[in-house]
């Protein structure tokens, strides 16, 4: 198994680097990046109303959402864009 497992996009990758922990801004603590292999997504993560941003559901979806700047603008938009050809939400 790897060491540095989190999967992600070319543009979330770059922001991750080899993080394989993050502060969660809600209980300033540091935790570990979610892990795909060993964790469920919908434990830990939750679509908006608009399935335009991820809403982190506990202390390890927090970190990884802000290390990873999973909510930013430029992502937000391309989601909204997929939600409007029936692309978007993936299911899981």
């Amino acid at each position: 198994m790897f060491d540095n497992p989190c999967l992600a996009c070319p543009s979330c990758n770059r922001y991750k680097s080899s993080r394989q922990t993050a502060l969660d801004l809600i209980t300033q603590q540091e935790v570990a990046l979610f892990h795909p292999h060993l964790q469920f997504w919908a434990d830990h993560f939750a679509w908006s109303n608009e399935s335009t941003e991820i809403s982190g559901l506990t202390p390890v979806s927090r970190a990884t959402i802000s290390a990873l700047k999973i909510n930013r603008p430029q992502l937000t938009r391309l989601r909204g864009m997929w939600v409007s050809m029936s692309e978007h939400p993936p299911t899981i």
